[in-house]
């Protein structure tokens, strides 16, 4: 065997063989050196070549000083083959005749010429700038992150720290490694403690001596070093590009707004406003703001959802905005009564915006130096905007029913009209009607409701609600309310100022079975609405406080939604307060406080319901805007519900209806339940519905209810014990079949 082919099977050629996959993405093809400007032109423009000649510069240092040890018979080049690749291609690239003190400082050079070039933004500049970063810092940074881009570097951490059997470096060993060459281990911990507090790197191992704390580096760090900037860098994070928003004079907001934003720049540049809380409901377009803000800035949006104050993901926030070139959105939800404590982020330095609803506060260092705004729901110009905006062909007189009667925000609006596109195509119109935005505005409600509320089907209309003429005309005048709640807030006298907004809230109240729940159902058809009804079982919550943030999100979700909610027996929660003699008393005031400031401030349709009027707060009486008594039916109401109820083909004669109607003061869900009840023994016994199955399901129905049946037995209608003795015969015979 030659020489040649001996070389060519050493166990040091393989190392340089399988380390060319690695030497690929770091480093250049090997040459007879490069001078400093060939270098600088065959390196890969902006962040991806600053981060390969930071990472030279540290795997210069390294190699430098483990062949100073091995000089000393500690032979960790021997032992790790892989090692002689990087060396040879450093050796390659830098000028030929360097010693290795000379090499290191060479590559210390070459970093310094590339940054005082005039280059886009560099990670690893700006984060220097930012924090204040040192030399040291950025190269232990590089260091401990080298196990990401090669595996076996950490078994080379591993044998270089026996002790511990770790893959990841620690202090200790970095201090050593980064060493300049020829000089003693530095102090590595002034170094690790600066990166450390900036959120670039963390400790796994906190509880064991400080030069023992393994060092690592967040993936998405890492990545954002070396220049990638992902659109999802980790789960809850969210990188927009800058010009994915409109500039600032291109939003669609209130015209009183329009000036303060456009001097925001200027001030979030200068650090004289520090954040920038942003409340309003959701699609109201606070994130699109913020971007404009970011664009303006020249900054990305870097949205983050649920990042905890002091979780790793928060640590991790600050510098990946800087290192991105992003200014942060945090989406913060804090409770009804709830403060969220804010620190500042570590790593960044820059303008924060916050978004959150309209409910708990903020505080802590975060918003020391913070302006509040508020975005009201879209108008009717501006819902016009953001639908001629989306470009659906929809005729003229169309857009303006959807403008009137669909009241969503504009990140609604972005979200239901390719949805409503879908709905036109499927019918076989080329045209948008007002029936496909309803359709996928249901599609949304499902989407963000369901889970805290149920859904009722709108069913109906005028003719089936019959009631007193005193309730009817209550409940037309709300419908006129509710229809004219937008242009009625616009069209108050001055001294309403901004106390009146576009809610409606009214009260249902009276005895079981008159018919609330069925004529909020015929309103919701009426008026075009979804109907949602919140279950308070699922509300009501034993754990302090946990039942006004149910309340609060049920109520933002209905009226950021536009849908008409509906609190049945609502007077549990609505009840009178109570002079505190216990800590229940307490409690439970409170969730009555809070009801009553939210219904105030509630920008939807709410419909309450109650049996019970008289346990109410005169505080919510006050604060409503209709109430609406349903009482029992009158005579004449009574036969219209019996015949609205019965089937066309029933053999009733016309006197016993009305003698039944006049004589049994049912409410009509005792009418609806005989009714269906005789409808049923109708069927069984294959005879059309007449006055012997009609007066079972009276029976049925005084029998339930501990009455006393009022009509005697007649001829034209026979008793309730021969209909049974038939019903049953009936039923046994169909058994035997």
């Amino acid at each position: 065997m030659s020489r040649e082919e001996r070389e060519e099977r050493s166990p040091q050629h393989d190392a340089v063989r399988s380390t060319q996959y690695v030497v690929r993405s770091l480093f250049l093809d090997m040459t007879n050196g490069f001078t400093t400007e060939q270098l600088k032109h065959s390196l890969p423009a902006g962040a991806e070549g600053h981060f390969r000649l930071l990472v030279y510069g540290v795997m210069a240092r390294l190699l430098a000083n483990l062949r100073a040890a091995d000089a000393a018979a500690a032979g960790y080049l021997s032992a790790f083959p892989f090692l002689a690749g990087y060396d040879a291609a450093l050796r390659s690239l830098c000028p030929p005749g360097l010693n290795d003190t000379q090499a290191v400082r060479w590559w210390d050079g070459q970093l310094a010429t590339w940054e005082d070039d005039d280059r886009p933004h560099l990670p690893l500049r700006a984060l220097r700038e930012s924090q204040g970063l040192g030399a040291d810092e950025l190269r232990m940074l590089i260091a401990a992150g080298l196990v990401e881009e090669d595996i076996r570097f950490g078994a080379l951490f591993a044998a270089l720290q026996t002790p511990l059997a770790a893959r990841r470096p620690c202090t200790g060993v970095l201090g050593w490694l980064l060493a300049a060459p020829g000089t003693p281990p530095t102090d590595s911990w002034p170094a690790a403690r600066a990166l450390l507090d900036a959120g670039l790197l963390t400790v796994e191992n906190r509880a064991d001596p400080r030069a023992e704390w393994l060092l690592r580096v967040p993936p998405m760090l890492w990545d954002a070093l070396r220049g990638h900037r992902e659109a999802r860098p980790a789960p809850g994070l969210e990188r927009q590009a800058m010009h994915s928003f409109p500039p600032l004079d291109g939003l669609v907001l209130p015209p009183a707004l329009l000036p303060q934003i456009s001097r925001l720049p200027d001030l979030l540049a200068s650090g004289d406003l520090g954040s920038l809380v942003l409340r309003g409901m959701a699609g109201s377009g606070r994130r699109t703001l913020a971007g404009a803000l970011a664009r303006a800035l020249g900054h990305d949006l870097l949205l983050c959802a649920n990042a905890a104050p002091g979780s790793d993901e928060w640590r991790s926030l600050g510098p990946l905005a800087t290192l991105t070139n992003a200014m942060p959105l945090l989406r913060c939800d804090p409770g009804p009564g709830e403060a969220l404590d804010l620190p500042l982020l570590p790593g960044y330095s820059g303008p924060v915006a916050l978004s959150l609803g309209q409910s708990g506060g903020l505080r802590g260092p975060l918003v020391a130096r913070a302006l509040s705004l508020h975005l009201p729901p879209a108008d009717a110009a501006a819902r016009r905007r953001f639908w001629l905006g989306s470009s659906l062909p929809v005729q003229h007189e169309t857009l303006d029913e959807i403008v009137q009667q669909c009241l969503l925000n504009g990140g609604h609006i972005s979200r239901a009209a390719p949805l409503a596109a879908t709905h036109a195509a499927l019918a076989g119109r080329e045209s948008i009607e007002l029936q496909d935005v309803r359709a996928a505005a249901r599609s949304l409600n499902r989407q963000a409701l369901e889970t805290l509320a149920a859904h009722l089907e709108p069913m109906g209309g005028w003719d089936d609600v019959i009631v007193g003429a005193a309730t009817d005309d209550e409940l037309r005048g709300l419908v006129a309310r509710c229809r004219a709640r937008e242009a009625l807030r616009d069209g108050a006298g001055p001294a309403f100022g901004r106390s009146l907004n576009r809610g409606v809230r009214a009260l249902f109240s009276g005895p079981s079975g008159t018919g609330k729940t069925l004529t909020a159902r015929v309103l919701a058809a009426i008026l075009g609405m979804d109907l949602y009804r919140v279950d308070l079982a699922a509300v009501v919550n034993k754990y302090i406080g946990e039942t006004e943030r149910n309340l609060n999100q049920v109520l933002s979700r209905a009226e950021e939604l536009d849908v008409l909610l509906l609190l049945d027996e609502g007077d549990a929660l609505m009840t009178a307060r109570t002079e505190v003699r216990s800590a229940n008393d307490r409690y439970a005031n409170l969730e009555t406080n809070y009801l009553l400031q939210r219904l105030e401030s509630y920008e939807g349709i709410v419909i309450i319901t109650t049996n019970a009027s008289q346990r109410i707060d005169a505080a919510f009486l006050r604060r409503l805007d209709a109430t609406v008594e349903f009482a029992l039916p009158a005579a004449a109401e009574r036969l219209r519900i019996w015949r609205l109820h019965l089937p066309p083909s029933a053999q009733v004669e016309p006197w016993f209806l009305e003698e039944i109607a006049n004589r049994c003061t049912l409410s009509g869900g005792q009418i609806r339940n005989a009714a269906l009840h005789a409808t049923l023994l109708a069927l069984d016994s294959r005879t059309e519905l007449s006055a012997q199955h009609l007066e079972a399901g009276l029976r049925r129905e005084y029998r339930k209810a501990g009455a006393a049946y009022p009509l005697r037995e007649s001829g034209n209608a026979p008793g309730q014990v021969d209909m049974l003795r038939q019903f049953a015969g009936q039923l046994g015979r169909s058994e035997e079949r």
